[in-house]
């Protein structure tokens, strides 16, 4: 495609709990935009969003803000109400795989493989987690992503000082059985599956720490699992991404129970994309350059509610 006519904005940053992965994102699509022979139009959503949007008379808008709001359906609103094309899910199905409750109950109805869990608004519900679900448990709110505010948990007493921190970043908490692992990840990219990649972390989990600033986490491309188990995993991160509503691209998380079955974790409609980010390397493993893989999200701009 000639691009030379488009005016495309790229929407980063604001001023939430990922913002700082937004950023380093920014500079890796932007120029891989340049490259494609586009000159990026760069907001920061948190400098005079509606103005700057409106002045900058996009043809479509590339949406790198993680977390709130750019992934939880409200930025995806305000474009829709101007009528501007983006990139990633619509209002609705960014909104439901926002709320990692929501998304885990979708999956249940469906019949797709997703561990137990117990959803809390109180310090004081714990016993119930624990009754539930057993001592070893996996605690994270329900609406954040990149680990923030989540917890390894073995034990009453940290289980009530987790709930605590958690329930400072959102007003519902969610906590399931601490699996074993490993955990692996598959995106998706304009209906295919990239290679499964799998992760293993020095630290106690799969924490913002591992995520963006270590570089001793290890990824690997081939996964390790079984070239069936392989096949399983992307199968299941589409039927996953589409029971949602999803579109475009994303990112579907697996971890690996004690039976050695895959579970759904979580869905992510905006991933990231810098310089530790899972979907770029996957594409590269499948032959795709970051250039192509920002033009294929464009591609699928689209006003989608």
């Amino acid at each position: 495609m000639n691009w030379s006519s488009e005016r495309v904005v790229l929407l980063f940053g604001g001023q939430g709990s990922e913002a700082a992965v937004s950023r380093d994102g920014k500079a890796s699509v932007s120029e891989a935009m340049q490259q494609l022979g586009i000159n990026p139009i760069e907001i920061d959503i948190k400098d005079r969003l509606v103005e700057s949007l409106i002045a900058s008379r996009p043809t479509r808008v590339f949406n790198l803000v993680h977390g709130r709001p750019g992934e939880d359906g409200v930025l995806q609103g305000l474009l829709c109400a101007l009528g501007i094309p983006f990139t990633g899910s619509g209002v609705a199905s960014s909104a439901l795989a926002f709320d990692k409750p929501r998304t885990k109950q979708v999956w249940e109805s469906l019949g797709l493989p997703t561990a137990p869990m117990v959803v809390v608004n109180d310090i004081e519900q714990s016993d119930i987690c624990i009754k539930r679900l057993g001592p070893e448990l996996f605690v994270k709110p329900a609406h954040e992503g990149s680990s923030v505010g989540a917890h390894v948990v073995r034990g009453s007493d940290q289980l009530k000082v987790a709930l605590e921190d958690a329930l400072t970043y959102d007003t519902r908490v969610l906590v399931e059985p601490l699996l074993p692992g490993p955990e692996f990840t598959v995106g998706v990219v304009h209906g295919l599956a990239l290679p499964v990649i799998g992760i293993q972390s020095t630290t106690d989990f799969y924490d913002y720490e591992a995520k963006y600033q270590s570089n001793d986490t290890q990824y690997q491309i081939p996964s390790g699992l079984s070239p069936e188990s392989e096949t399983e995993a992307q199968k299941l991160a589409l039927e996953a991404f589409e029971a949602l509503g999803c579109r475009t691209w994303g990112r579907v998380d697996f971890m690996m129970d004690e039976t050695g079955h895959l579970l759904l974790v979580e869905c992510n409609t905006v991933p990231g994309m810098g310089s530790h980010s899972l979907v770029p390397k996957a594409a590269s493993a499948s032959g795709m350059d970051m250039p192509m893989l920002v033009e294929q999200i464009l591609l699928d701009a689209e006003v989608s509610p």
